[in-house]
């Protein structure tokens, strides 16, 4: 079976700073992909190409088996693709349920269907908070509502930038529980993370990538029996 989102030869700037270079990665249905790194590694423009808003400048995407690699960001993410960014992007002066409501899309077949129900029960702070302006939230709930707000797309696969940067010990679990679920329900996600305990609990495979390359592409497992590998990219 053909991966769910793929990349190849991916190549990016920032004007005329070459920021990618030839990266490659796929993930499958229902499975969790991480990328590890270093702060500045290409982490994020990883995500931002996949998504379009940092448009490539070589290579392809294919997302359920349609190239997207020059359609514009609303394009892709009308067809199932959902990015969370690293600074989240909510409207603070909207409250919790209508920052919810703005992410809303209709159900895709063969693609699991959220419901306002499903993202309390994946949430629990949120169904408390419905009628509060975001603005009121904590950076945690934050993160839990620029991911519920994105899921209300009914997305094949959910890019997260960093989700568990600068959050509580105790958020950081619940995030965890909360991809777990969403992978449970065969949603695809790819991660972008730099804390490697929080990687190892949820991701099935795992991507190095340094200095916009590709450093190391391999299960979690293998990941934890390489000592040099961790030693030489992701060690501080």
């Amino acid at each position: 079976m053909p991966p769910m989102l793929s990349a190849k030869r991916l190549n990016a700037y920032y004007g005329q700073a070459h920021i990618l270079f030839d990266v490659a990665l796929e993930a499958a249905a229902g499975e969790v992909v991480v990328l590890l790194g270093r702060n500045g590694a290409g982490k994020s423009t990883t995500l931002k190409a996949l998504i379009g808003l940092v448009p490539p400048s070589a290579g392809e995407v294919v997302f359920c088996g349609e190239r997207i690699d020059r359609l514009q960001p609303f394009q892709i993410a009308r067809r199932g693709l959902g990015y969370v960014p690293e600074d989240r992007r909510i409207f603070t002066d909207l409250t919790v349920l209508e920052n919810i409501e703005v992410g809303r899309q209709p159900a895709r077949q063969g693609v699991p269907s959220w419901t306002l129900e499903k993202l309390y029960k994946l949430f629990p702070n949120l169904a408390e908070t419905g009628d509060r302006p975001a603005a009121q939230m904590s950076g945690g709930e934050q993160q839990m509502l620029a991911i519920a707000r994105t899921l209300m797309g009914n997305p094949a696969c959910i890019l997260l930038d960093e989700p568990s940067e600068g959050l509580a010990p105790v958020i950081v679990d619940q995030m965890a529980a909360a991809v777990l679920e969403m992978k449970s329900e065969g949603l695809s996600v790819l991660l972008s993370e730099q804390n490697l305990h929080f990687a190892a609990a949820v991701a099935d495979r795992a991507y190095i990538i340094e200095k916009g390359r590709v450093r190391f592409n391999g299960t979690m497992a293998e990941l934890d029996a390489d000592d040099a590998v961790r030693s030489a990219h992701l060690a501080v």
